[in-house]
């Protein structure tokens, strides 16, 4: 049975430029060798730590990543992409360019007979005020239509002012079993799902709970890693080179 794979918070574009150089060559060995067997890939939010699309201007810097994506398009894999928090702004580039399926929202998809709710994360820390407020701003229509006029160098440049404030003020909540993001995993499982699958924390994480399974993917600032689903069932796994 083909594999569905699914990776999240890769944050393309976060580091230096021999720092991302690296880590986009991780990521594009990555698909490179999925792309025998993967029935579907899903990125779970936050492909890019700040992306602003403009009509006809996309940030530089990504070519390698967006090719490699449109050559798993063109193979016949469909790809996913749950927008983030950090790249929550995109317009058609990738739905009708490359033909990557995208959502704006959270969403429930069957998948080998099992259910499975997918969400990026972001919203669901207790007592997160702040962010709750900061990303009704961001993401309110006006906002959107206002950078939709400026200058993309300076679209850009406030774009990754914007998204160094939200890591900052996410790097500092504290995501325990406590969290908000089990008890909304719970929740969803408790509903009839069988998998929820987020990323957003960046600490990778299989919880079961409620008869189900809530999986945290967790990043590729700190490692590589990813899920994937065969036969019915997901596991978490770190990728590397020489294994694959």
């Amino acid at each position: 049975m083909p594999k569905i794979y699914f990776v999240s918070d890769i944050h393309l574009g976060l580091g230096s430029k021999a720092e991302e150089r690296l880590k986009e060559d991780r990521f594009i060995s990555f698909l490179d060798s999925i792309k025998k067997d993967a029935e579907q890939v899903f990125i779970v939010g936050d492909l890019f730590d700040a992306w602003i699309e403009y009509r006809n201007v996309i940030p530089k810097g990504f070519h390698r990543t967006l090719s490699k994506l449109d050559e798993l398009v063109r193979n016949g894999t469909i790809v996913h992409f749950l927008v983030g928090n950090h790249d929550c702004w995109v317009r058609d580039y990738f739905s009708e360019v490359i033909g990557m399926k995208v959502y704006l929202e959270p969403f429930q998809v069957e998948l080998q007979s099992k259910k499975i709710f997918l969400h990026h994360g972001d919203g669901h820390s207790k007592n997160d005020i702040g962010y709750s407020i900061l990303k009704k701003i961001v993401r309110h229509p006006f906002s959107i239509w206002f950078f939709s006029w400026l200058h993309p160098d300076i679209g850009l440049r406030l774009a990754r002012s914007s998204s160094k404030t939200s890591r900052q003020y996410t790097s500092q909540k504290h995501y325990g079993e406590g969290d908000g993001m089990t008890e909304f995993a719970e929740q969803k499982i408790k509903a009839g799902n069988d998998y929820v699958i987020m990323g957003h924390r960046h600490i990778p994480s299989v919880n079961n709970i409620a008869g189900g399974t809530y999986i945290n993917l967790g990043d590729w600032i700190n490692g590589s890693r990813y899920a994937v689903m065969k036969d019915g069932k997901i596991s978490l796994r770190e990728w590397e080179s020489q294994q694959e």
